[in-house]
């Protein structure tokens, strides 16, 4: 295996781990899939990884379904700047699960500041790319992707 391949599959543990110490909404995790070099994207956050892994973690999803962890996490649904501000406070948190996570295995890692997407937008310009679908017991769902830089 390649160090870009164990950074992956080290990455992607994390995220699964991450996934289910932030949210307690039941729910399940799809095998992962390899992404093209472009995805689209509606609705979601990025968050960049620096230091020894270089790239990108994006979760995106359909507004209503942040809204839903939100009152699942706070007991209320939130919208508009409420819910933008959540959503990259989700994203910080299953990052910084992650990073936490690589960290431990002594792999030096970083996060960067979360980064609202919000309407119709085309993501390219990594290396490598592979996405997780959560799927809550209610149908939502949101995609997790975790894409490399190096």
């Amino acid at each position: 295996m390649t160090t870009e391949t164990l950074y992956i599959t080290d990455l992607l543990n994390a995220s699964i781990k991450s996934i289910k110490n932030v949210i307690s909404i039941e729910n399940s995790i799809s095998k992962p899939k390899r992404l093209d070099h472009t995805f689209h994207i509606n609705y979601g956050v990025l968050i960049g990884f620096v230091g020894e892994i270089r790239g990108k973690l994006m979760i995106t999803g359909e507004m209503p379904v942040f809204s839903t962890i939100a009152e699942q996490l706070f007991g209320m649904p939130l919208e508009g700047e409420m819910l933008k501000s959540f959503t990259g406070e989700l994203g910080n948190m299953i990052a910084g699960g992650i990073s936490t996570d690589i960290g431990n295995q002594g792999v030096a890692i970083d996060i960067t500041a979360p980064t609202i997407i919000e309407g119709d937008s085309n993501l390219s310009g990594f290396t490598k790319g592979i996405q997780i679908d959560v799927v809550f017991n209610s149908g939502q769902e949101f995609s997790l992707s975790l894409l490399i830089d190096q």
